[in-house]
């Protein structure tokens, strides 16, 4: 078979060099839907009467994620689909990207719903970094501050909207990473948390799903453009820390080792089970913030903390 070549006979739209495989559109398409679905299938992330709620930033990996969620499901009479947005108050940047939010969500029809900061806790995320970083030399805390609230406020809107599962577009690069930072950073019970099934550690917790777990970060981009969706393609502006250090080691990784990605995860999986062990000794029980009522393992949970304090 000639370089560039699908195997069809047709040009090679992609080279999987974890694979040593040539893709033409076509295929490269259909590859990627049945890995979802494989996904899906494999570790039963969708039930019988679900209502899912799908995380919608306007990126790609969300629009991919809603786009074949919608795919896959819309079929189905007994699974319903809902789009959760949330408007951070980032300016010049989120204002944008929730016109592809909201573009995807008319074209396919799909009920949607979109919270901001400014309601929820009186002020955007800009103000409340600029009002930090007056008093706080910390390079991360925008990430922080935002990581924090958004968490609490999908799990809250979830609960609310009555959904059984929250979807995220959260892909191979994004739980690659996210391993090695949690064992970087000791954190074993956030790392207890990860992994392909949702957990759900209390009844006022909306367990996560991620369709898009085992797919590469470049292949997604690819796939919605290939797909024709459309997608904002801009870094958030307050995007800093450990996380692109380590996104630059793995892809260092990958360059040089290809496949080294999958093998972090899939690493990560088989150790899981003994970091829920873990996690779940050394853990406190959860607990209710007594300020807000939400699922925390402290008396006030960080979200009151950093952002009702």
């Amino acid at each position: 078979m000639p370089k560039n070549v699908c195997k069809c006979g047709k040009p090679a739209a992609i080279f999987r060099k974890y694979e040593g495989s040539y893709l033409c559109k076509t295929h490269f398409l259909q590859s990627i839907e049945r890995k979802v679905k494989k996904n899906m299938r494999v570790h039963g992330l969708v039930k019988p009467e679900d209502r899912i709620g799908v995380g919608l930033s306007g990126g790609k990996d969300s629009i991919v994620c809603l786009y074949l969620m919608h795919k896959i499901l819309s079929p189905r009479r007994d699974v319903k689909i809902v789009a959760i947005s949330l408007d951070e108050g980032i300016k010049g940047y989120r204002t944008d990207s929730l016109t592809y939010a909201r573009g995807l969500c008319k074209k396919l029809g799909i009920e949607h719903h979109v919270y901001s900061f400014k309601e929820e806790f009186g002020k955007t995320l800009d103000q409340k970094v600029k009002e930090l970083s007056k008093s706080k030399n910390d390079l991360e805390i925008s990430c922080t501050l935002c990581g924090v609230a958004r968490r609490y406020m999908l799990n809250k809107y979830s609960r609310k909207l009555r959904l059984t599962k929250l979807c995220t577009g959260h892909n191979l690069d994004d739980e690659s990473q996210a391993a090695l930072m949690n064992y970087i950073r000791g954190d074993l019970y956030r790392a207890s948390r990860m992994g392909p099934e949702p957990v759900v550690h209390d009844k006022k917790f909306i367990g996560r799903i991620k369709p898009l777990r085992f797919i590469p970060e470049k292949e997604v981009a690819l796939y919605a453009i290939l797909a024709g969706i459309r997608y904002h393609n801009e870094e958030c502006p307050h995007r800093c820390g450990l996380r692109l250090e380590v996104r630059d080691f793995v892809n260092s990784l990958e360059q040089n080792h290809s496949g080294m990605k999958f093998t972090i995860l899939e690493t990560f999986d088989r150790l899981l089970p003994c970091l829920r062990d873990i996690a779940q000794k050394e853990e406190s029980d959860v607990r209710y913030c007594r300020k807000c009522g939400e699922p925390s393992a402290r008396e006030v949970c960080k979200t009151c903390e950093l952002w009702r304090s």
